[in-house]
Parts: C-alpha cells; sequence; structure tokens
C-alpha cells in the first residue's frame, strides 16, 4: 500500500480554555480519565459531532451501542465527502467518496471515535499531566474539563470536556507544543442509554450495492502473538508495542503492522514488500489535517509510520525501524 493510500485511509477512519484551573489533585484527574476510557466503549450513546481541523468543517453522526451483542457502532457523515463506518464483531467496514468504494478488515475492531483503551490510563499518566477545570454547558450536558499536557515534544496535548455523571466526552481539543488549536470536535446534540435510536446502526446505502476497494492489507488474518520480525530500536518514551500482524504470503510477500501507544495517541508502523514504482515513490514526511505520515524504503521494503502526533514522532520511529529477526 503505497503512504498515500495508508494515510487517506487512516485518516478517513480517524478519523482533542481558557479559565484557570480549579482546585483537584493529579489523582482525581486520572480517575476522571479513567472513567472516560470505561464511558467511551461501554456506554450506549447516539448524537450529532462537528469536527474543525483548519479551514475544514465536517459534521458526522455516531451510534455507539454496547450490550449483550457486543459493541456496535455506526458513523456518516452528513457533511463533506460521503462517507460510513461501521463497526461490530465482525471487524470494519468503510466506504469513503462518491463511487461508494468500500473496505473491509475483520482484524481491525477499535472504535474510530476518541477512545482510550481500559488498562492504559495509568501509561497515559506517565506520559501526561492532568489539571482539572471548571464545568462548562455542552450539548445541552454539563461538561467537566481535563487539560492533558505533554511532557515531551513527541506528542499533542489536549483538552477535554467530560459529561458530570458519566464521563462521556462531550468536547475534545487538540494542541500544539505552542498551545494553539489544531483540531476541535464537539457534541452539538447527545442522547444515552435507552434514549438511544438502534436503527441508526443500519446502514444508510445496501452495502452490496458499494464497489469493493483493492487492498493489500491481510484484512483476514488476525492479530500475532509473535515477536515483529520488523520494529524500532528506540522509541520516544511512554510509547509501548499494543497490537502486531504479520503475514507472509508464500514467502514472497510480506506485510507487517505494529500499534504502538502512550496511552492516548496511537502510531501505527506498517512493513510491506516493496518492487517497482514502490521503490521509486517519494519518501519524507507528508501531512493529512492533524495526522502526520512518514515513509521510506531500505532492504527492498516499505517502512510507513501514521499517527495523530507531531512530524518529529513518525520521523523518529520511522529511521528506528529494522529488520531484528529473519
Amino acid at each position: 500500500m503505497k503512504p498515500c493510500a495508508v494515510t487517506s485511509c487512516l485518516v478517513t477512519l480517524l478519523l482533542a480554555a481558557v479559565l484557570p484551573a480549579m482546585a483537584g489533585s493529579n489523582g482525581d484527574a486520572a480517575q476522571w480519565l479513567e472513567r472516560m476510557s470505561a464511558a467511551m466503549s461501554q456506554m450506549t450513546y447516539q448524537g450529532t459531532f462537528v469536527y474543525v481541523h483548519g479551514d475544514e468543517v465536517e459534521i458526522m453522526r455516531i451510534t455507539h451501542v454496547s450490550d449483550e451483542e457486543g459493541v456496535r457502532e455506526h458513523l456518516v457523515s452528513i457533511s463533506g465527502l460521503r462517507r460510513e463506518i461501521l463497526r461490530d464483531s465482525n471487524g470494519v467496514r468503510w466506504v469513503q467518496g462518491e463511487d461508494l468504494q468500500v473496505m473491509e478488515d475483520s482484524a481491525f475492531t477499535r472504535s474510530f471515535f476518541p477512545e482510550i483503551p481500559l488498562g492504559q490510563t495509568d501509561q497515559a499518566s506517565a506520559s501526561y499531566r492532568l489539571e482539572l477545570g471548571p464545568s462548562e454547558r455542552i450539548a445541552g450536558h454539563t461538561g467537566r474539563k481535563l487539560k492533558v499536557i505533554p511532557k515531551d515534544k513527541y506528542r499533542y496535548g489536549y483538552t477535554l470536556w467530560l459529561e458530570e455523571s458519566s464521563a462521556l466526552l462531550l468536547k475534545w481539543e487538540l494542541l500544539d507544543s505552542d498551545n494553539r488549536r489544531l483540531a476541535k470536535l464537539m457534541f452539538t446534540d447527545l442522547r444515552l442509554g435507552s434514549e438511544v435510536d438502534v436503527k441508526e446502526l443500519e446502514s444508510t446505502s445496501q452495502l452490496k450495492e458499494y464497489k469493493i476497494l483493492e487492498s493489500s492489507l491481510p484484512s483476514s488474518k488476525g492479530l500475532s502473538h509473535g515477536t515483529p520480525r520488523w520494529k524500532p530500536s528506540e522509541l520516544p518514551t511512554g510509547f509501548h508495542l499494543t497490537a502486531h500482524r504479520y503475514v507472509d504470503q508464500q514467502n514472497q510477500k510480506i506485510f507487517e503492522h505494529l500499534v504502538y501507544s502512550d496511552g492516548l495517541a496511537a502510531i501505527s508502523v506498517y512493513v510491506e514488500s516493496a518492487s517497482g514504482d514502490a521503490l521509486d515513490q517519494a519518501t519524507g514526511i507528508s501531512r493529512l489535517g492533524t495526522t502526520h505520515a512518514y515513509s521510506r524504503v531500505t532492504d527492498g521494503v516499505l517502512i510507513t509510520v501514521v499517527g495523530d502526533v507531531p512530524a518529529i514522532t513518525v520521523q523518529s520511529i520511522g529511521n528506528a525501524v529494522s529488520l531484528t529477526s529473519p
């Protein structure tokens, strides 16, 4: 997969205050972060949110249901490029563009809406300083402000507003090292629990009408428990391996995917066999919205690092990736 394809694909899925902070210990703030982690994955909610990055404004609708059938999620764009994402126990299907191209990945099950994996909040506290702030009215709910301040230049900062009773995310701002806002996400309406219309989990169109988009992603392959063949020799402090996939297709083409996280930010490392045009394509840094990608070709493989992190982070990790075992 070419770097631009990886970037556009991930960004498609991707899809972070001005009053002085109120009194509150760092322990209290960490508890809010932990509650948010549980709420975003375990609660049932539905609403419309606005995502602003640069001069671009996108409006999307999300339905997230967690019940005896597991977690099911549906996102659909209301403005801009036509996009739709469906996630359930069978994996993910996502659609983009007016030609209704669809991609599938049965091994990818993580939410595309901001979510901190359970058990990683302590890890996040090691890489960020947390500060509680005042409350604010958002989408008909009262939200408590939580500032997440990075301890180094390798990650963005965040300002979160969490619903007071459940800690569900209501508003999110992403900040650079100079505290300038890079992106903003905010609910304009939000329903919780029994108020959610589960019919909105259904696709707005019939998936059989969509065109299957050719992809080199080994979508039928699950996660690997083995040791990565290719990996960074060093990482920015706080980042740890959280997921790994490796596929060797008849010893002719390899594909390896590693995910690193500091508990809040996530970075994907892709390693795949390169030949022909891939060996000649442009390498280096690229950017789409707040997501950076860095690519280079070495020893016959294309290495691509993608993440919603500063450019220096993906570049340093990409330059550190090497073959550790044949």
